[in-house]
């Protein structure tokens, strides 16, 4: 342990179950020092096991949904009431499909589904920025991470509407960005993670071929939750001051490969 967040304060969205980064998160922000509420869904809270957690790392839970700002507004209020001040750092690790979830084809969208998917995914961090920001509740030089997916820059069929969700997500990490770094030395990024086998990551279809391809593709093969969050504790450290309004990849250098050996081999057999 590095002590990287000794003394730290934050909030953490999105904890379901042992597969979830948001749990790795915690469970490495708990180890390096850090303190924070825990927070979810009151439907997801059914759904997960975020008592356990709360318990292991000692925090409190506060229920929110991230769709209505009195939720949030109460979020925020309370965690600096139980923590003692400012926010350090906060990690939103929130997403939901509900066209992915009943099966519906990119092409034949509920938009209704669609709407409800933006507002969970991606509008939710928005609305969390918004509270934090007027309610200056941000330390100088604190940390909010988004965690996202690279399906948001190029075509990945099956991630259906997540995708459109996911490049919504980091405008808003650039755009509300620049407005806390200026008025609050606040900084604001999101990560690219490589597929993980969460609970939200394994409803999209066809996702462990998806996964054995990109360790395929990576140099340095796919990133583990708990690498996840590791890489995450980093932004939230004072290590990285000036790194702000950035998409960062953690994929293993999958986001930069056209192609592999080992994939290559795999088209060439028979053909030589």
């Amino acid at each position: 342990m590095y002590n990287l967040l000794k003394g730290k304060k934050g909030i953490i969205f999105g904890a379901l179950n042992e597969d979830s980064i948001a749990w790795k998160v915690a469970e490495r922000a708990h180890e390096e020092g850090a303190t924070f509420v825990l927070t979810n869904a009151p439907i997801a809270m059914r759904m997960g096991e975020i008592n356990k957690l709360a318990a292991n790392t000692g925090s409190e839970i506060i229920p929110a949904d991230a769709t209505v700002m009195e939720d949030l507004e109460n979020l925020v209020e309370k965690s600096m009431e139980i923590l003692g001040g400012k926010i350090d750092f906060v990690l939103h690790s929130i997403g939901m499909s509900i066209n992915v979830r009943k099966g519906r084809h990119y092409t034949e969208s509920n938009y209704d589904f669609t709407h409800k998917g933006f507002d969970v995914s991606a509008l939710s961090f928005h609305r969390v920025m918004n509270v934090l920001y007027k309610k200056n509740a941000m330390s100088e030089w604190g940390s909010i991470v988004a965690l996202t997916y690279m399906a948001a820059q190029r075509v990945f069929p099956d991630y259906n509407d997540m995708a459109d969700n996911k490049a919504y997500l980091e405008s808003i990490a650039r755009s509300f960005g620049y407005f806390f770094g200026r008025d609050h030395k606040v900084r604001v990024n999101t990560i690219s993670q490589s597929p993980t086998p969460t609970t939200a990551g394994s409803g999209v279809k066809g996702f462990g071929g998806f996964l054995s391809y990109a360790e395929k593709m990576s140099p340095l093969g796919n990133a583990t939750a708990l690498e996840c969050a590791d890489y995450t504790l980093t932004l939230f450290s004072d290590l990285t001051r000036k790194v702000t309004l950035q998409n960062l990849y953690h994929d293993g250098g999958f986001s930069n490969m056209g192609i592999s050996d080992v994939i290559m081999d795999s088209f060439m057999e028979g053909k030589e």
